[in-house]
């Protein structure tokens, strides 16, 4: 057997510098998709609240629409019970005042309802409904 004719067993294989390249490279790309799971479930918890806190505050205001007498419409708060753990209400009820419209400003209220889930700003819902009362 000629020397020439020898060959390494492992002349085939990987230097170590490949392989460390490679792992980076895959370190990288799991970064990557790990970070966009992440975000995935932000926005689907964001949506989960804008669905159901709109849903919510239209229920409330749907209940305000049938008080009839302008005294007992007055601010306050609450949750909505054990069916919706975490979302709470907040009610404010304030007068309509027009210069030179003495007459309609008093039976014209404005109605701001915030409906939150936690202490988080991007959880908040506000809606506001002018209501007239004849």
């Amino acid at each position: 057997m000629k020397v020439r004719d020898f060959k390494f067993p492992f002349a085939s294989g990987f230097t170590l510098l490949e392989v460390m390249i490679a792992v980076a490279i895959i370190a990288i790309a799991l970064l990557a998709v790990l970070g966009s799971q992440s975000q995935g479930v932000s926005l689907a918890n964001e949506s989960r609240f804008n669905t159901t806190a709109a849903l919510l505050a239209q229920g409330k205001m749907a209940e305000l629409e049938s008080v009839t007498n302008k005294g007992a419409l007055t601010s306050d708060s609450g949750d909505f019970g054990d069916e919706f753990p975490g979302y709470t209400w907040q009610l404010l009820v304030h007068d309509v005042l027009f210069e030179g419209a003495d007459r309609v400003s008093d039976r014209l209220k404005r109605i701001d309802l915030e409906v939150s889930w936690g202490t988080d700003k991007r959880f908040q819902y506000r809606l506001r409904l002018y209501r007239f009362f004849p």
